[in-house]
């Protein structure tokens, strides 16, 4: 677990020195060729920067031992770190449509400078960055079942889309219709809102102890029944605890067996599932005699 919360964290160091350098180029590219789109989009990486900190913050508080007061530990500490997460998208968000809903209705657009050509290529770099940034953290966050890591993904991918629309919106405004520019800034506040939402929601499944996906619990079954001396399942019940899985199980065996011989089996399919599930942090496992029905 230890080894899983240090790359999580260094996937995380990496986002924040890109967002750095990206928001950076991004808010003097904005204001150089007086894009307002840009600006907002700006922003919007900036903000990346402090929620990826949440994330390492949540994933540090995760990765500690169990105590006296936190008996099974502190996993959901991530899905914690995920609601923040998604909190500040949505505020960021929020924000950006508002100013630029603002300037639509004000009247004075077409008084704007038109954005200059560094601005467009400014856009084009980031929706090439972050969308690389995107795949780099999603592959990971799949790899280690991250939650608040999978949220850093989809913030990148948010801020990819706000790109597009920065980009759309610079070319509308040189090719004559400025309105393009701020009317962009609305489109990514949508994409912003839609990804806080998406993250809120998943954070929220995985605190209230939901079920793990059907692919996996199908392949704990198949594992299980793969155990030599296992007649059957009578229950398989999982539970997301944020990043971490535990799972419910009774098994039907030999009812002629001794009791050192059931616990044995038992032992045997308790090292075989935490074997090949690394992320289920514990089992429990009851045995039934094969003779009785489930």
């Amino acid at each position: 677990m230890q080894n899983q919360s240090q790359q999580a964290l260094r996937v995380s160091s990496v986002s924040i020195l890109v967002n750095l350098l990206l928001s950076a180029g991004k808010l003097a590219a904005g204001l150089i060729a007086h894009s307002g789109a840009m600006v907002s989009d700006a922003v919007h990486s900036a903000s990346d920067i402090f929620s990826t900190l949440i994330v390492m913050i949540g994933l540090r508080l995760s990765g500690k031992a169990p105590d006296r007061e936190h008996p099974y530990g502190h996993e959901r500490m991530e899905c914690v770190a995920a609601i923040v997460l998604a909190g500040v998208l949505l505020v960021t968000g929020l924000l950006i449509g508002y100013n630029g809903a603002r300037e639509v209705l004000s009247g004075r657009v077409g008084d704007r400078p038109v954005p200059g050509l560094l601005a467009l290529a400014a856009a084009i770099v980031s929706i090439a960055v972050k969308e690389g940034m995107f795949w780099y953290t999603r592959a990971y966050a799949r790899r280690l079942a991250s939650p608040a890591l999978m949220a850093d993904a989809w913030h990148h991918r948010s801020d990819a889309l706000s790109s597009v629309g920065a980009l759309i919106g610079i070319a509308g405004a040189r090719l004559g219709v400025p309105m393009m520019d701020p009317l962009a800034s609305v489109v990514i506040c949508a994409f912003i809102v839609k990804a806080a939402f998406d993250i809120f929601r998943d954070a929220v499944d995985r605190m209230v102890d939901h079920s793990c996906d059907p692919k996996t619990e199908g392949q704990i079954r198949q594992c299980v029944l793969a155990h030599q001396g296992v007649r059957r399942i009578d229950v398989l019940r999982t539970r997301e605890f944020g990043s971490r899985l535990y799972v419910e199980l009774e098994i039907a065996l030999d009812d002629a067996l001794t009791l050192n011989a059931a616990h044995a089996i038992a032992e045997g399919v308790h090292d075989d599932v935490e074997k090949a599930f690394p992320q289920v942090k514990h089992i429990m496992i009851h045995v039934n005699p094969a003779g009785e029905g489930a």
